[in-house]
């Protein structure tokens, strides 16, 4: 199994709460990834391309399997802060 996904990392909850609020009322993900994330990947509109078991942090990786391609989870912590997963695609 391997995933593709799109990340928002912020250091803040509220922060996240207010950026996953502006998704599901329309925002464009890569544009707010673009314009808040902390990851590099922000170059990229959040892009983290494919990755198969083990290579995401486990809160991260499990929130990704949760999710169908194209849909955006709620806020999940890790050791790295705050982040708004979309997954982008799944391959068995």
């Amino acid at each position: 199994m391997e995933w593709r996904a799109s990340h928002i990392l912020v250091k803040d909850r509220s922060r996240a709460e207010d950026i996953l609020k502006k998704i599901k009322q329309g925002g464009s993900f890569e544009s707010l990834a673009r314009e808040f994330s902390t990851c590099p990947s922000k170059s990229s509109g959040g892009d983290l391309g494919w990755f198969g078991p083990g290579k995401m942090v486990a809160p991260f990786e499990s929130a990704v399997k949760r999710l169908s391609p194209g849909s955006v989870g709620d806020v999940v912590q890790t050791q790295f802060g705050y982040h708004i997963i979309k997954c982008t695609g799944r391959k068995d």
